[in-house]
């Protein structure tokens, strides 16, 4: 049995559809980033065994909030990702290269972009390579096409016959196509911008697999509208909002603990838990979303086992809580009231170690601080308190 690994090419930087300013492939779709759905296909297909991602060296916190929703057992497939080039092609190589020590029969290569292949699509390019050494998934064109000339206007009719649209995956075997690929850049060829024209221009002998016209690539506006609709019908999702409010009083100590972060303080507070308001707001927040009670109900202030706990376990059981419903939390506002400690100066290490539990992108996660102005409990510095709101998706059947 032929050994067979993937590699998904993630490094672009384009964010001409992403609105907030986001690479593409991290895109919420659906209430899943564009990559975790490209992923899924590939983890799932029980011939690859090994899938490596080529990702920008300025999203590693992104790429971790991609496959933070992907089961252990898929995830045991996953590879450590590689950094990319300035070029596609550059990025292909660095993925290829990266899979040297321990390299592959077949490697299959794929765009992040591109969410809709099937197994069944793996299954024929799979056997189609095994038998031809080159294969990639295409679709022939249906349209007649027209080469614009100035103006634009039409300048000629280019017949469509024996024409296709080239997608991926795109299937080599490795030896050859790491060859293919060195020789391209020692030629100083820099200008593919897929691994079949490299293949090509190598002089290998690349099949075409039809994939039958859905395996689609998100590039604009009107495709991420087109995704939304295409997992929509295959799940039909709704927003759901949910709100929390958490206060502790201080004592005797030397810190305090806000969003998962140990914080110096001259006083501690007063807890059954480790006293984190910050997560104990979010907590009943996530809760309130999915009309599933509260911290309080789940874990008691009774029990013995809670005793001095991380606020971190609250959060993940809420977390577990929407995924097991099938939901996804999509973003999450906390605002901390207290006249001290500041939070400014733990702002971004409180914000990492919240998109760390719930897997969010930072650009998800809303966190302030705020005091009363003397007035009131945390006025008098008699306490701290937090509120917090979250907002996720769920199957409307639930």
């Amino acid at each position: 049995m032929k050994r067979i690994a993937a590699i998904v090419v993630a490094a672009g930087r384009g964010t001409r559809v992403a609105g907030a300013g986001l690479p593409k492939q991290y895109l919420d779709i659906r209430g899943e980033m564009l990559l975790t759905r490209t992923l899924r296909p590939l983890l799932a297909h029980l011939r690859i065994t090994r899938v490596l991602v080529v990702i920008h060296r300025d999203n590693r916190s992104l790429y971790e909030a991609a496959i933070a929703p992907v089961d252990e057992a898929a995830r045991a497939k996953l590879l450590p990702p590689a950094i990319g080039g300035e070029t596609r092609q550059d990025s292909a190589e660095r993925g290829l290269l990266a899979l040297a020590d321990n390299p592959p029969d077949l490697v299959l290569i794929h765009d992040a972009a591109r969410p809709f292949v099937t197994a069944s699509n793996l299954d024929a390019l799979i056997g189609t390579l095994e038998r031809s050494g080159a294969a990639i998934l295409a679709s022939p064109l249906a349209d007649t096409l027209k080469r614009a000339g100035d103006g634009p206007v039409i300048e000629t009719t280019i017949p469509r016959e024996n024409l296709w649209r080239a997608e991926t995956p795109q299937g080599f075997r490795y030896d050859e196509i790491v060859r293919a690929h060195a020789a391209a850049r020692a030629s100083g060829r820099r200008d593919f911008t897929d691994d079949a024209s490299i293949a090509e221009w190598a002089g290998m002998t690349v099949a075409l697999v039809d994939s039958g016209g859905g395996n689609n690539k998100i590039t604009t506006a009107r495709d991420v509208a087109m995704a939304e609709q295409r997992f929509a019908a295959s799940g039909v999702m709704e927003t759901c909002t949910g709100q929390g409010f958490d206060v502790h009083r201080f004592t005797e100590g030397d810190h305090v603990w806000l969003c998962g972060v140990r914080i110096p303080h001259t006083r501690g507070v007063e807890a059954h838990s480790d006293g984190d308001v910050a997560l104990h707001a979010l907590t009943d927040a996530i809760l309130g979303a999915i009309g599933d009670g509260d911290i309080g109900i789940h874990f008691k202030n009774t029990d013995p086992r809670w005793r001095g706990a991380s606020s971190d376990q609250f959060l993940l059981d809420a977390r577990r809580r929407v995924e097991a419903r099938g939901g996804k939390i999509r973003h999450v506002d906390v605002t901390i009231l207290a006249e001290a400690p500041k939070v400014g100066p733990h702002r971004e290490a409180m914000i990492a170690r919240l998109s760390a539990l719930l897997a969010l992108p930072a650009q998800r996660i809303g966190l302030k601080a705020t005091t009363t102005e003397g007035m009131g409990f945390t006025g008098r510095r008699e306490g701290l308190a937090a509120m917090a709101t979250a907002t996720v998706v769920v199957p409307t059947s639930r």
